[in-house]
């Protein structure tokens, strides 16, 4: 049970051993900041004034026979383990040793001349009074009156320091209020001239809507209830009429039956109608539910898309055509109606399918990859149950049985870690494993097409190049990153570099830059043509980078294990946001993503939807097992180990270490 629920442990860099306390003591210069201020004068007195064997100032000096001078405590507990003289080893008793009267009175002097360096007019003043100065009453009041004027001057000038400091203060307030007022002012700027187009675009909406339905009425199709309402009675009128002239009464009992047959039509229609207003209207008021829960989130996300169209330069011809296209949009207006739409539509994550991954004779379940081929009509899975499964997603999710087989196994030497299909050729996909080998199969011979075996170490990691076929990379544990060429049988190009390496990922608009994920914490982006250094480094995850994924040819995607996922530029080399809300720690959890949305696991068990513009997550999903109660022990030990999305559908591919499978969608 412990090999099911326990997964592979993202790698982690050892920290740097911090110097011991000898070691720091051993500098020569760290302790001078602790030194007694009696030590740190002790360069201003003469050497010979130091007691030889405490090197202090020598007090109650003693001379010896042999002519050395030492403090009385010094010399005499020296004298009780050796019987010679400390500084020339001369035979040496106490009966040897005489007071150093002289030596004594230059100390007090030196000492005294120290003091009055150092002490105060204030001190001096004391001293003088304590060693009986006379002073006179005149003189007493001279000083009192000079000593008061200076404390006057003293609380002035202190007071005119302290209106400074809330001068400054009240200053710096203000300015900053300024600021927010005018930054205010220029978002309730953009708000009105929002509100505005808005409101434009709502009227041509209505009119569009209205002009549509006198078509309708004109073609003969269903009429709205206001048109029937009006339309109702001329029609009658005119029908009677015409009817009542030509065949009198039998044409009246046709009429009516005819009138009978309208009123049930108008009232079909008129519930029908009523239903479906109804069921837009709870849709319309669940959006707006949405839109308050993350109403901060998307405060910023649109004044932020507005603030970088406001500052972004415009050519009159490129004003021109957006005011013909969006009637007076912006085209930050138009990203973030577009942010708010996806947002808004889905709340909740629905299964659609769902089968078990591992066998009867396999306890070992864990998923650790899964990926669909190119034209997404096949799906593989990977894990420590040493097969390579593939799965066609139209059985899997049309067919209601219990058991799904897979149309084709692969079984391997060793545990799976990853998968990644060729974006050109269908039927190869590629694979590393817990040994180090980099594999591309051939799915339809059911064979291995290359092996390479140039890793040391476990591999996490390979991705096919979306632009180059014959091109893959691959990343370890020894550190290294290669490249391999599906017509060569040894690697084309090695980057050595200083940490584990838990993911690589090519970049989808170019066959020569990779961004990879490293245990030292950072993502190293690197141009394969100048591999001696990478383009740009980014910092700013806490713990190991797990996954990198590419959302476009400058937007890129990193999991770590410090519970966070982050999204970066890296055309322009800066973060753009850190998204929050699922729990990752020590395991791999799964990264995929697609225009709008980014997901991943969780070791809580559970699946996190994000919009790429949004730090909190949209929805979630959490796994559950028919055979497995809540309340079961093991129940909490079980995590997310891979999701993959289905192009850029709402439909999610999802597997936890337990070996269930799940085909999520995103709903309303």
């Amino acid at each position: 049970m412990e090999e099911c629920s326990t997964g592979a442990l993202v790698p982690a860099v050892k920290p740097e051993p911090k110097p011991s306390s000898i070691e720091a003591s051993a500098d020569p210069g760290s302790n001078d900041v602790d030194r007694p201020a009696h030590e740190k004068g002790l360069t201003e007195v003469d050497k010979d004034l130091l007691c030889p064997i405490c090197m202090q100032l020598v007090k109650d000096a003693f001379l010896t026979a042999c002519g050395h001078s030492f403090c009385y405590m010094c010399i005499i507990t020296h004298l009780r383990n050796k019987s010679d003289c400390p500084c020339c080893a001369q035979f040496l008793s106490t009966n040897q040793l005489f007071p150093n009267f002289l030596l004594d009175k230059l100390l007090k002097k030196a000492s005294a001349r120290q003091i009055s360096k150092s002490a105060s007019p204030v001190e001096h003043f004391r001293q003088a009074l304590q060693q009986g100065c006379e002073v006179s009453i005149k003189e007493l009041d001279t000083l009192l009156t000079l000593l008061a004027e200076k404390k006057r001057k003293m609380e002035q000038e202190e007071a005119e320091r302290n209106m400074q400091i809330l001068l400054d203060f009240l200053n710096c307030l203000r300015k900053q209020k300024v600021e927010e007022l005018n930054e205010v002012q220029t978002h309730l700027q953009f708000i009105k001239e929002d509100i505005g187009a808005v409101e434009r675009r709502r009227m041509d909406l209505y009119r569009a809507r209205d002009r549509y339905s006198v078509k309708l009425r004109m073609l003969g199709g269903d009429d709205s209830i206001s048109g029937a309402r009006k339309s109702w009675p001329s029609s009658i009128d005119n029908n009677t009429s015409s009817l009542s002239g030509r065949a009198g009464m039998s044409s009246w009992n046709l009429q009516s039956k005819k009138l009978d047959g309208w009123g049930l039509q108008k009232k079909d229609a008129l519930s029908a109608s009523d239903s479906q207003y109804m069921t837009q209207s709870g849709l319309a008021v669940a959006r707006k539910k949405r839109v308050h829960a993350q109403f901060d989130e998307l405060q910023e996300c649109y004044l932020q898309k507005r603030r970088q169209m406001a500052n972004q330069p415009y050519t009159q011809q490129e004003r021109d055509k957006n005011v013909i296209q969006r009637e007076g949009y912006t085209t930050g207006l138009a990203d973030f109606q577009s942010v708010l739409t996806t947002l808004t539509r889905y709340s909740r994550m629905r299964v659609i399918a769902e089968l078990r991954h591992g066998d009867l004779f396999h306890p070992a379940n864990i998923v650790s990859s899964i990926e669909f081929d190119r034209d997404y009509e096949l799906f593989a899975t990977a894990g420590v149950s040493r097969c390579i499964k593939v799965f066609d997603f139209s059985s899997v999710v049309n067919d209601p049985a219990d058991v799904h087989c897979p149309v084709v196994e692969m079984p391997t030497r060793s545990k799976l870690s990853c998968l990644s299909w060729n974006k050109f050729t269908k039927n190869h996909i590629a694979s590393t494993d817990y040994e180090g080998i980099v594999t591309v199969w051939d799915v339809n011979t059911r064979q291995s097409v290359m092996e390479y075996e140039e890793h040391e170490k476990r591999a996490w990691s390979v991705d096919f190049s979306c632009t180059e076929p014959t091109r893959l990379v691959s990343g370890s544990d020894d550190c290294k990153v290669k490249v391999w060429c599906t017509r060569q049988e040894t690697s084309v190009l090695d980057i050595d570099m200083k940490a584990n390496i838990c993911c690589v990922k090519y970049n989808p608009g170019s066959s020569n830059c990779i961004a990879v994920g490293s245990a030292d914490h950072h993502i190293h982006y690197y141009d394969l043509r100048n591999p001696s250094q990478p383009l740009h480094v980014f910092t700013g995850h806490k713990k190991a980078v797990s996954y990198v994924k590419f959302l476009s040819n400058y937007e890129l995607a990193s999991a770590s294990t410090d519970s966070t996922l982050r999204l970066w530029n890296v055309k322009e080399n800066i973060p753009v946001r850190t998204f929050k809300g699922h729990t990752n720690e020590k395991n791999f959890v799964g990264l995929t993503v697609n225009g709008e949305y980014i997901a991943c696991g969780s070791e809580t068990n559970e699946v996190f939807v994000y919009h790429k513009e949004i730090s909190k997550p949209v929805t979630w999903h959490r796994f559950g097992s028919p055979d497995l109660d809540d309340t079961d022990d093991d129940a909490g030990s079980y995590f997310i180990s891979a999701v993959c999305w289905k192009s850029d559908s709402p439909t999610m591919l999802t597997a936890n270490s337990q070996g269930t499978i799940k085909v999520l969608v995103l709903a309303a």
